[in-house]
Formats: C-alpha cells, sequence, structure tokens
C-alpha cells in the first residue's frame, strides 16, 4: 500500500494465506492539514465564485461576503498526526478548538484543545472538520442524527474517508440551510470517478452529481496529500519496505 488508509484491504484473508500487507502510516500530516485549511478559507471567503466572477470581468461583492476564522469554535474529530496539525494552524488563527477522539493525546492538549464528547462537539462547534480512519463503528457517523444536533449554518470539511459522511444526510442539510459549507477531498464512491478524466463522459453518480450543483460546496478529487514532500515520503517508505520484506527484515505488518 502507498497510502495511510487500508479498509479496502480484506486483512483476515490475507493473513489466512499468509500475505504481508503494508502501508505508509505517515507521509506529510502538513499536507492534508494545510488543504483542510485551504478548504474551510475557500468556502469561507466565496473564493471559488469570486475567481469564476473576476475572470468574466464581475467585480460585484454581492453574495460574497465571509467571517472572521478568528474566535471561530472548530471541532475535531480525530486527533491523530493530522488532526494535530490542524488543530496548530487554527490555534494561530485564533479559533478555539474542542476535540473528539476515543484515544486523546497529550500532544493536542498541550495547544490548549479542550477534548470533549461527539455530540457536545456537534451542538458546540462552527466548522466541524473529520480526521479519523474509517471503521465499522464509525461509519456513517455525520448522519441525519448528528446533523441534527450542529449549528445551523455550520461548515463541514472532509478530507479523511467518504464513508465517514451520509452523503444522502448532508444534501438534505444543505438543502434545509442547515449544511452551511461543505467541503470535501474524499467521496464514498470516488473509486469509480476520481483520478480519471471524464470531463467528456456522463457522469452517472446521481448522488455526487448533485452535490455539485451546491454553490457552497468545494470537491477536489483526493488530492489533499498531494505535495512534492508528500510524494517523496511515500516513495521512500514504499521502497523502504518492499526492501525489507525482500531482505527479510521486519515490517510494520497489518494483519486481520
Amino acid at each position: 500500500m502507498r497510502c495511510a488508509g487500508y479498509n479496502n484491504v480484506d486483512l483476515a484473508a490475507a493473513t489466512k494465506h499468509d500475505i504481508t500487507v503494508v502501508r505508509v502510516p505517515a507521509y506529510s500530516p502538513y499536507a492534508v492539514a494545510e488543504h483542510t485549511i485551504a478548504l474551510m478559507l475557500a468556502l469561507n471567503r466565496k473564493v471559488h465564485r469570486a475567481y469564476n466572477r473576476v475572470r468574466e470581468g464581475n467585480f460585484a461583492l454581492d453574495g460574497l461576503v465571509g467571517f472572521d476564522m478568528h474566535g471561530k469554535t472548530v471541532g475535531v474529530i480525530g486527533t491523530g498526526q493530522i488532526g494535530t496539525v490542524v488543530a496548530q494552524i487554527l490555534t494561530g488563527f485564533g479559533c478555539p478548538t474542542l476535540a473528539f477522539d476515543p484515544f486523546p493525546n497529550a500532544t493536542y492538549r498541550s495547544l490548549g484543545v479542550q477534548y470533549v464528547e461527539l455530540n457536545e462537539l456537534l451542538a458546540q462547534s462552527d466548522i466541524i472538520s473529520l480526521h479519523c480512519p474509517l471503521t465499522p463503528e464509525n461509519k456513517y457517523m455525520i448522519n441525519d442524527a448528528a446533523i441534527a444536533k450542529m449549528k445551523n449554518g455550520v461548515m463541514l470539511i472532509n478530507t479523511s474517508r467518504g464513508a465517514l459522511l451520509d452523503t444522502v444526510a448532508i444534501i438534505e442539510g444543505l438543502k434545509s440551510g442547515k449544511v452551511g459549507y461543505l467541503g470535501l477531498d474524499v467521496y464514498e464512491e470516488e473509486e469509480q470517478i476520481f483520478f480519471e478524466d471524464h470531463s467528456g463522459l456522463i457522469l452517472g453518480d446521481d448522488v455526487f452529481a448533485r452535490l455539485l450543483t451546491f454553490p457552497n460546496v468545494i470537491i477536489t478529487g483526493h488530492q489533499a496529500f498531494f505535495t512534492q514532500e508528500a510524494l517523496l515520503n511515500i516513495a521512500a517508505t514504499t521502497i523502504d519496505n518492499i526492501t525489507r520484506f525482500e531482505n527479510g527484515q521486519p515490517v510494520e505488518r497489518l494483519a486481520g
């Protein structure tokens, strides 16, 4: 695996057949964290809409009003390496930050971040950002019930795993105005869409097509990791994994 996630691998079957599965557990948390913040800022300040207007010679400011990030409460779900860097950046912005993670870490607490229960984070956050792995327990953790607990006009950001969000529920939230902003770098059915040029084809995914109709939604094609530094780290770790396996040296093997 040349990535951190492994939810698309049947680890139990690999273990049964004595297949060694390795991954790149960390490459550049800054890459994903900075892309996360970029989505927040672009949605807030309507950068995507302003860009298109200016290209057409339209310099009107109607509908482009944003808000100060300073003072807004941000809830971070998942406080691993990426979530920690996100919190560091948000601290610089002056954002009070709440966190939820079954396994709190001391580095996160040292930033002045407050760990709370998930329901409290959902209710108090102006912006919610997901940075956790996908497990059977947290699939669709952002569903109708979770959205109902959020503030009106909440901003949701997901640069983690697509199936953490129930996309149909998100669409209903967007239609009602409960979800005021949505930034995605991942999508549950992205394997059928991302990393290929479909510009000359009819998009067959009706749910994804509906997301694209909202002016307060920005979707990028799983590019949050895509920096020079991250690519170098991924290549180096992958080559090291292969070399260690070939030479019979210990590797960090995933097992089901």
